[in-house]
């Protein structure tokens, strides 16, 4: 690659410097292919340090003039931080754990390097810590492999389209905001509204769908996480999901590293060719966390004192999840981030950011969830920018008529409420919109597969459920799941199939449901004898 010039002249050093310098592109353009990445600690000459001062979740260190940003260093009591503020004369450490018995004047060492995480089958079925400690009672965690918590994201040019459905067994969801393999999408609302409900039921829902999941609950109450833990237990959805907690009184350094610990345990799965789900539950905390941090550690605080690389924390984050391709074997990530809103203001800062990071949100409305329409979906202001893409052909073709008839149905109820004298076109609407809302209402714990939402979905704008008696319709939609088992084999085999359902399909289909809605149909009246 270099030129003519002899070893000793300027040419020659030139065409030295420059082949090195095209090596080293090559090897840094190769580990951007990152097939598989192995973490190895960098060896560094042994310094230490003092701490000059310590106070909630941070401390102040002095005499580490080598140490890097983000790099690991040990405090005494096996306590490690992350050098996060890196100054001349000092660094400002966010120590990840408790630190009362800390205080001025002791030794702080450096590791050499960044934080790390086990990664591996060993942590399928496992609760852990941030730092990959276990919290289960169930003995240490067994990996032979560990990855840096912080990684890039893949490059672009190794993704491929998000082509498969991830199905969450919602109604709501699947056939109005479809999510697929790959996607972000962001689940966001007020207070109790059933976010982790949705989440919760997607990942029981993986349940033989040949898809690992990772629930990663940052700031909640102990309380709240053993139930979701023996809910998972309970329905066996433990056999393929890792969970990592940090709960609401950890220090914030915790819960600032744990996503993207969580994200590098679903990453390794990824790049094994597997298709991952990871919930992030919830990024509110997560950000709050941050913010605490940066104010400890006198970041300048902008919008709502939070720093001003807020958004970067996240879309470094949620750029992580993809679908790689064929090339990079196949893996997909799924994103769940789940946020919280308040007195439904999703033009917030936080919302913002997220929403434009995310393929698409899934809005919960407490007025919906007050009336018990659960999961308390608002369809008019979610939105799926990817999913659709890769919908099932058989949902695809009942969707937008679904949509468009409760959007009718959701502008005219306003007016019956108030006792409007309504044309029968109308009344019609209004019929046809109670008995989709009654349908999409679902039960938590209790997901729908393929074949039976897609039985249900056909009679519904079918309108055969429009003759059920509105207090009926949940037994009638019960007995049409229950039919779906009748349906030929070739005809379910469509459901799974990129083919469109035939007039002919959907004939058998009707027939079915017909049969199975009989007994919940008003009967006729009888005349009587005069």
């Amino acid at each position: 690659m270099g030129g003519n010039g002899s070893p000793g002249s300027k040419e020659g050093e030139l065409d030295i410097l420059t082949d090195s310098l095209h090596a080293a592109y090559a090897q840094a353009f190769a580990g951007i292919g990152r097939a598989r990445e192995v973490f190895v600690p960098q060896m560094t000459p042994h310094e230490v340090g003092t701490i000059t001062s310590v106070s909630v979740g941070i401390a102040k260190v002095s005499g580490l003039p080598g140490v890097g940003f983000d790099e690991l260093v040990k405090f005494p009591g096996d306590l490690y931080g992350i050098a996060f503020n890196v100054d001349a004369d000092e660094i400002g450490v966010v120590l990840l754990g408790e630190c009362q018995h800390l205080q001025a004047g002791d030794e702080v060492e450096r590791t050499g390097r960044v934080t790390d995480v086990p990664v591996g089958d060993g942590l399928i079925g496992r609760v852990i810590d941030p730092l990959g400690g276990p919290l289960d009672g169930k003995g240490p965690i067994t990996s032979s492999e560990r990855l840096p918590i912080e990684r890039p994201g893949p490059p672009i040019m190794n993704r491929a389209l998000v082509s498969v459905p991830l199905q969450t067994g919602l109604f709501v969801i699947d056939a109005l905001v479809p999510i697929g393999r790959g996607q972000r999408e962001l689940i966001l609302g007020d207070r109790q509204t059933g976010k982790s409900a949705i989440a919760i039921d997607t990942i029981l829902n993986q349940r033989d769908q040949n898809v690992l999941c990772v629930y990663c609950a940052i700031g909640q109450r102990a309380a709240s996480v053993a139930k979701v833990v023996a809910n998972l237990r309970e329905k066996g959805a433990m056999d393929y999901t890792v969970v990592v907690v940090v709960e609401g009184n950890d220090p914030p350094g915790l819960a600032y590293i744990a996503p993207y610990a969580a994200t590098s345990i679903a990453e390794h799965f990824m790049e094994a060719g597997r298709d991952v789900l990871i919930v992030y539950d919830d990024l509110t905390h997560h950000a709050r966390a941050y913010r605490e941090i940066s104010l400890l550690l006198r970041r300048p605080p902008g919008r709502e004192a939070f720093p001003g690389d807020i958004f970067y924390i996240h879309s470094r984050l949620l750029e992580r999840a993809t679908h790689l391709g064929p090339d990079f074997r196949g893996g997909s990530l799924t994103a769940l981030p789940i946020i919280e809103t308040e007195a439904q203001d999703i033009s917030a800062y936080i919302p913002t950011n997220l929403i434009s990071i995310t393929d698409g949100q899934i809005y919960l409305s407490p007025t919906l969830f007050e009336l018990g329409a659960l999961p308390a979906v608002d369809v008019g202001k979610s939105v799926s920018r990817v999913g659709g893409q890769a919908q099932r052909p058989a949902y695809r073709a009942v969707a937008g008529d679904l949509k468009l008839a409760y959007a009718q149905f959701t502008e005219l109820e306003s007016f019956a409420k108030f006792g409007t004298r309504l044309d029968d076109h109308t009344r019609k609407i209004i019929d046809h919109g109670q008995r989709i809302r009654a349908v999409l209402k679902q039960p938590e714990s209790e997901p729908a597969s393929v074949p039976e939402q897609i039985v249900v979905l056909v009679a519904l704008t079918g309108g055969l459920l429009d003759g059920v008696p509105l207090e009926n319709v949940r037994g009638a939609e019960q007995a049409i799941r229950k039919s779906a088992g009748d349906i030929p084999a070739e005809i379910r085999k469509r459901f799974f199939a990129n083919e469109k359902l035939s007039e002919s399909d959907r004939k058998v289909i009707l027939d079915a449901a017909s049969k199975a809605i009989a007994p919940f149909l008003p009967k006729p009246e009888s005349k009587g004898t005069p």
